[in-house]
């Protein structure tokens, strides 16, 4: 069969530029594209996944095909794709499933979360979107079928899937505002790809709308709920072994602490002052910051440190003795730990939000029960924080001042706290369940 001949018409020209540009801006990007790689260490494991070459003990896994493939790229989104797969495999015993990145720090979690639940998944990295590369993938991988978690969409991966009849979706699907701007103004281009899809999942009822601009079909689209809001699903925790780890700095149980979740340039230095502010009002005070690419480590220790300030970092906690000289602020430079060093906050400043545009999650704090202040930039989670905020279950605020003011607040009235955090959860109830009727829609 000819390959275009199972595409639909206004994809095949889409798709035919899209095979020639991709290799030769690829190229173009090599060097730089190689050398964040290399920085962050995927040429050191496994690198030839990424081409589709296997080794003869992945092949051996893999070989039997039939896999559902879920695909995720960052830490955040990896943690749902892991979180789905278990309700996967809790609704249909026997389901085989693979899971597949681009990053290593994405691996490493996966890799970490996959030992944790005794068994019944695969890990690889995902192949780059060449023809070639694509094909000998899907050859020796079979999949029943291909799930992209958030926001993925890769033109070749999809019209192969689409040739096979291999179903091709999207679950917790997520659209910035930027993305959809780009995606509208080449609609002519990217929506046939859109109406490929099999499912798009979507978080709010009012997401519907924006997709189907895209060019995704009606029937294909549900509302189910956001993946990373679904409290249904249970997971561990590590907030008793980040306790004890604290205590050896002399950071107890009634401690007050602030912790600012993925935070981003200049961000920092902020939560230093304010820091530096509040401990005139609350002398215990004490500050940690998980900033969003642990490779600004230094670059964060320096800003903290210009400010008169002492910093410990993570992974140097499990060898400091008990009772070792108290420093100001905990730097966690290691991934896939944020959700957890939540749970010993007091209170939680959201990255992405004062000196940078878009904003991170801020249900992940409510989910450890702890309440939520961010800056006036969080428009990635746009729809969530308008019905938190008129709910009365989060606190945005424009300025460092504000944050001050509100931090402040909260440690002077702990009630205050939990009445937002009480407020916040109702609203995320809507989102309860959503793995399971994500993985009933997929198995159906």
């Amino acid at each position: 069969m000819d390959f275009f001949r199972a595409l639909p018409a206004a994809a095949r020209l889409p798709l035919r530029v899209y095979r020639f540009l991709f290799p030769v801006a690829f190229l173009l990007m090599l060097p730089s594209f190689g050398a964040r790689m290399f920085r962050r260490g995927n040429y050191r494991h496994k690198f030839g996944q990424r081409f589709g070459l296997y080794s003869p003990e992945d092949r051996q896994r893999l070989e039997p095909g039939g896999w559902i493939w879920i695909h995720a790229v960052s830490v955040g989104e990896m943690m749902m794709g892991i979180k789905l797969a278990r309700t996967l495999l809790a609704t249909r015993p026997g389901a085989k499933v693979l899971i597949s990145t681009t990053t290593s720090t994405g691996y490493a979690v996966a890799r970490e979360q996959i030992a944790k639940g005794g068994g019944g998944l695969e890990l690889i990295y995902y192949p780059l979107d060449l023809t070639s590369v694509v094909r000998r993938t899907l050859d020796l991988i079979r999949p029943a079928q291909v799930v992209m978690v958030d926001k993925e969409l890769w033109p070749n991966m999809v019209a192969e899937c689409y040739r096979r009849s291999i179903p091709v979706s999207i679950v917790n699907a997520r659209l910035s505002p930027n993305s959809e701007r780009g995606f509208l103004k080449w609609r002519r281009w990217v929506g046939p790809f859109f109406g490929m899809l099999e499912h798009v999942c979507v978080q709010e009822p009012e997401d519907v709308e924006r997709w189907l601009a895209l060019g995704v079909r009606r029937e294909a689209l549900h509302c189910t709920g956001s993946l990373k809001f679904d409290f249904a699903v249970a997971e561990s925790s590590r907030a008793l072994e980040f306790r004890a780890l604290l205590m050896r700095l002399g950071i107890g149980q009634e401690t007050p602490i602030l912790l600012g979740g993925s935070t981003f340039p200049g961000e920092e230095a902020a939560l230093g002052r304010v820091l530096l502010k509040l401990r005139e009002q609350f002398p215990a005070l004490f500050l940690i910051v998980v900033p969003r690419h642990v490779e600004r480590t230094s670059e964060v220790e320096s800003d903290l440190r210009g400010l008169g300030l002492a910093t410990v970092l993570r992974t140097t906690l499990p060898d400091l003795p008990p009772g070792s000289p108290r420093p100001d602020v905990l730097i966690v430079n290691t991934t896939g730990e944020l959700r957890d060093w939540y749970a010993v906050a007091t209170a939680c400043f959201i990255g992405k939000s004062l000196t940078a545009t878009g904003g991170q999650n801020p249900a992940e704090p409510v989910l450890v029960n702890r309440p939520v202040v961010f800056g006036p930039h969080m428009e990635n989670f746009a729809s969530l924080v308008r019905q938190l905020l008129v709910a009365h279950g989060a606190v945005q605020t424009p300025d460092e001042a504000g944050i001050i003011r509100e931090i402040g607040a909260l440690l002077a009235d702990p009630a205050r706290g939990k009445a937002l955090v009480d407020r916040a959860r109702t609203v995320l109830q809507v989102h309860l369940g959503a793995n399971r009727r994500t993985a009933e829609l997929l198995l159906s």
